[in-house]
């Protein structure tokens, strides 16, 4: 069910509520470009696993208010937003794709609350010393984010020009992704009920504008704004190894620097494999020293 929750600053925050109410609170943070109705688990196995799973669209996505030259920081504020107006003392964070950043800035500036961060398939920052960052990533990631470096201006226009395409038929995002999809995601994309899901969170993520979209990419290219080696808080990292949208060395290139981590990779997968092991981490993220909210 929805629900706005207003922010600090008078922007509103569109966000869900699912699984068991009196289960453990874990967010679960969209990728990019996404939305709240992302790829979640469905009702019964929230309930089997005692999880109160929250989402929300992230500024500019959705039925959320843009936040103008957001950091990948300012998720943190956000989330603690949404937890105080929830009544959450304490709450895991999982993040997918583009959520992992935000979900280690959650990690990194609430310690005190956040118990677990688990980040499927996430990227490094930009400036990542000692990593090739556009190593291994398929050519529309690669063009977005150097885009990014050349000008602004022709970034957004670019994303507004692919998110009308999309706002008029979702499905043809998938379609865009399809040649570049490598073996392991092309098993995961032959399922319908997955596709019909990934319409729907595109279509809402897209549905007013594309700021969300143009402020991650820009968020991801600039500092995030915390030190990824002051993170206290368990942190678990698992990747495809075949993933060409945000390459397995970017994982391995966190764990490194992230004193709390451990590190998974599944050899036989990809980006989208991630989908299926969500409700593993999400049993992970409320292990023996999560906390009830």
């Amino acid at each position: 069910m929805l629900r706005i929750v207003q922010a600090r600053d008078g922007r509103e925050l569109a966000v869900e509520v699912r699984g068991d109410p009196r289960g453990k609170p874990v967010f679960l943070l969209h990728g990019t470009p996404g939305s709240r109705l992302g790829p979640v688990p469905r009702s019964a196995v929230l309930y089997r696993l005692g999880v109160r799973l929250v989402t929300f669209d992230r500024p500019g996505y959705g039925g959320s208010d843009r936040l103008p030259g957001r950091r990948v920081a300012d998720a943190a504020a956000d989330v603690q937003t949404i937890a105080d107006d929830l009544g959450l003392d304490r709450f895991a964070v999982v993040g997918r794709s583009g959520g992992g950043p935000h979900s280690l800035a959650c990690a990194a500036l609430l310690p005190d609350r956040t118990t677990r961060v688990a980040v499927l398939v996430g990227l490094a920052p930009k400036d990542a010393h000692g990593l090739d960052w556009s190593g291994g990533m398929a050519p529309s990631n690669t063009q977005e984010y150097s885009t990014v470096e050349a000008a602004k201006h022709r970034m957004a226009v670019g994303l507004e020009r692919r998110g009308r395409a999309i706002r008029e038929d979702p499905a043809s995002l998938i379609a865009e992704l399809r040649p570049e999809l490598p073996e392991p995601d092309r098993k995961v994309f032959a399922d319908s009920g997955i596709r019909a899901m990934l319409v729907r969170n595109y279509a809402e993520a897209l549905r007013t504008s594309v700021d969300g979209w143009v402020d991650d990419a820009l968020a991801f290219s600039r500092g995030w704004g915390f030190s990824l080696e002051r993170i206290s808080v368990p942190v678990l990292l698992w990747h495809g190894a075949a993933d060409v949208f945000s390459p397995v060395e970017h994982s391995r290139w966190l764990a490194a620097r992230i004193p709390t981590a451990t590190v998974i990779v599944d050899p036989h997968a990809a980006h989208f494999g991630a989908l299926a092991m969500v409700p593993e981490v999400l049993s992970w993220a409320i292990g023996p020293d999560a906390h009830t909210g």
